[in-house]
């Protein structure tokens, strides 16, 4: 499905100046964003892509590359764009913290729009818990399935979140009418407190759950399986909808947020979606050329290294590389080769050598020769 325009994503002309993008920004990511749209997949979609929109136009040399040549500025793919020298897209949630200075959603909602994540003494959405994973870099390449460990604030079994005994009466809190607040006043000021008597809930029960004591969450071990998906890097950070602390008083639970480490790897390096492979090359492999079989992450290769071949010359073997996290096809391997000098040589060795430098003339070193002769000409 094709990519929408990012400014018709917020609902600005092209010439916008950055406080009207940041502006609709703000305006259509609380109508948006999954806290204000608890299972809504639309809404969920909506979100991403608005953070999507709002981080490719806020920032100039982004909105500078989009002008010209549209999504493929941040595809991969077209490297005839200059795509990926951009960088690719950040959580949409990061981005939503960042606008609005931080702090948690609700909190957000209430300090810069006024309105109350929940309605008075009804539901609260549980907190969001963070899981830090170590990957091995096959893992991270390859994309894997993990069950991790988490112990947190569950819904209780025994009340279903009510927090009251089963059977049991709840009864609206007759301190704050059910609102969850007291509200004193001194002279001229107003000042809303939480209701000692009910904590909150606007509710008081006639016998509170005796395996929560009355709090409606537990706290319990669960396992829970992550699909990490190829192509994740060092920083990645998962969401998985749902698996965060409970709620309050029956409130939705948040999410649990995995941070993944991928660990190095002894023979490649990663450069985005590319492998990096340093192979040691014999000084008569490099002279006389040679076949070589090199690793890539799903097997092994061969490759043709031709007769004169120098230090540092780079085979590329297309589609080798890392599959793109965001599905744009695959990277290159890149094969370096080291050109591995002899060591301890025997003496029948070392006359040998000798007896081939003696016969060799300056046309066996063309390299050698060009640049003694710029260096004459420096010094001349």
């Amino acid at each position: 499905m094709a990519k929408r325009d990012y400014y018709e994503v917020l609902g600005v002309s092209r010439n916008a100046s950055d406080e009207e993008i940041k502006k609709a920004y703000r305006k259509l990511a609380v109508k948006y964003h999954p806290d204000k749209n608890p299972g809504s997949k639309t809404a969920e979609e909506n979100f991403k892509e608005l953070g999507e929109a709002y981080e490719a136009l806020s920032d100039s040399q982004k909105r500078a590359a989009y002008d010209q040549y549209g999504h493929a500025a941040f595809d991969p793919r077209a490297r005839g764009f200059g795509a990926g020298r951009t960088g690719g897209f950040h959580d949409p949630f990061d981005i939503f913290r960042e606008v609005f200075g931080g702090g948690s959603a609700s909190s957000i909602f209430e300090s810069f729009f006024g309105v109350e994540p929940t309605e008075n003494g009804g539901p609260l959405r549980g907190s969001d818990l963070r899981y830090d994973m170590e990957l091995t870099f096959e893992e991270g390449a390859l994309g894997c399935e993990k069950e991790i460990t988490v112990t947190k604030l569950d819904r209780c079994d025994a009340c279903n979140g009510t927090a009251a005994e089963p059977g049991s009466s709840i009864k609206t809190c007759s301190t704050c009418g059910g609102r969850g607040q007291v509200v004193t006043s001194r002279g001229i000021f107003s000042i809303a407190q939480t209701c000692p008597r009910c904590e909150g809930s606007g509710r008081v029960f006639e016998k509170p759950c005796r395996a929560c004591r009355g709090t409606g969450r537990r706290e319990r071990t669960s396992k829970i399986k992550i699909k990490i998906p190829p192509g994740v890097d060092t920083g990645a950070r998962l969401r998985s909808s749902g698996n965060g602390e409970a709620g309050r008083h029956g409130g939705p639970p948040g999410d649990l947020y995995v941070v993944l480490h991928v660990r190095s790897h002894p023979i490649f390096q990663r450069d985005g979606d590319d492998l990096i492979c340093d192979v040691p090359v014999s000084f008569v492999q490099a002279t006389l050329g040679a076949e070589l079989e090199v690793p890539t992450l799903t097997g092994k290769a061969q490759i043709r290294i031709p007769p004169g071949t120098q230090p540092g010359t780079v085979f590329r073997l297309k589609g080798k590389g890392v599959k793109n996290v965001q599905g744009y096809g695959y990277g290159d391997l890149h094969v370096r080769v080291n050109l591995e000098v002899p060591v301890r040589l025997t003496n029948a060795q070392r006359d040998k050598l000798l007896e081939f430098a003696d016969i060799c003339d300056e046309n066996v070193h063309p390299i050698s020769k060009s640049f003694f002769e710029r260096t004459k000409d420096f010094f001349r």
